[in-house]
């Protein structure tokens, strides 16, 4: 069976289809779910989703234009993350979502998210040391790892892992129901990357499209937003953890620090 619809043009087409047909159905199956709502409810969330998309675009750049260790920062990106939970609160109804196992008994899924955040954690390593030999990756990145080398190491774990659950709650909570049923995981996932551009760092636009597709896709797969609650966890501690030393040696890290002691 052509799992794609359509006989195979490309070598993409054809990787695609081998992954498919040898990924185990129960983690690319979407768990049957009723998550239907009046067009009256589904217009609102829209508009919801819309106004708080905007204001908490508006929000998350004004909160990377200060400065690492302020009170301005740490106050700006608890109310980004307030935002983002307000506008999925607002929008409608939630759901955690379900995951089938290889024994086909449905389950609230924990452990693949999280090996799933581990895995995409060594992949975005292994693209960061590259990123290190790109000047304008690197720029971008040692731009936002400012915020961790220089910033209180708790208070900066508090707002990234906060920061973290509320965008899934908002983008694939609220948006992602907002987009429909056709091709909701594109929708969700351009819209966090729109937002995201609000930061004017290359580096996070690009990790917030591939991220959010991955996380799209889990969302699509178990009905809620769990499983990408759990990736984005895991994924964003080990980043915090692992990342900001990789890039120590880098000269421009500690450069607005020496500014702001001048």
């Amino acid at each position: 069976m052509n799992v794609l619809g359509r006989t195979p043009r490309s070598r993409l087409d054809r990787a695609v289809l081998r992954l498919a047909e040898r990924t185990p159905d129960w983690l690319i199956d979407p768990v049957p779910r009723d998550h239907r709502e009046s067009d009256a409810a589904f217009r609102r969330r829209r508009r919801v989703t819309g106004a708080f998309s905007v204001l908490g675009a508006g929000m998350l750049g004004l909160s990377l234009s200060q400065k690492p260790d302020s009170k301005e920062f740490y106050g700006l990106t608890m109310a980004v993350a307030g935002t983002w939970v307000a506008g999925g609160i607002a929008s409608g109804p939630l759901h955690l979502g379900w995951m089938r196992s290889a024994r086909e008994t449905v389950h609230r899924p924990v452990v693949t998210p999280v090996l799933t955040g581990a895995g995409v954690f060594g992949a975005f390593y292994g693209a960061a040391l590259v990123a290190k030999r790109i000047p304008v990756l690197n720029r971008a990145v040692t731009r936002i790892l400012r915020y961790a080398h220089q910033g209180n190491p708790a208070l900066v774990t508090m707002t990234t892992l906060t920061n973290g659950v509320a965008e899934e709650v908002f983008f694939r909570g609220a948006l992602y129901a907002a987009a429909g049923t056709r091709h909701p995981v594109l929708k969700s996932t351009a819209v966090y990357g729109l937002a995201t551009t609000s930061t004017r760092n290359p580096a996070l636009v690009l990790a917030s499209v591939v991220m959010g597709a991955l996380f799209g896709w889990q969302r699509k797969i178990t009905g809620g937003i769990q499983a990408p609650v759990l990736t984005h966890l895991t994924w964003s501690a080990l980043m915090l953890r692992y990342l900001p030393p990789l890039f120590a040696d880098q000269p421009s890290i500690e450069a607005e620090a020496s500014q702001q002691r001048d």
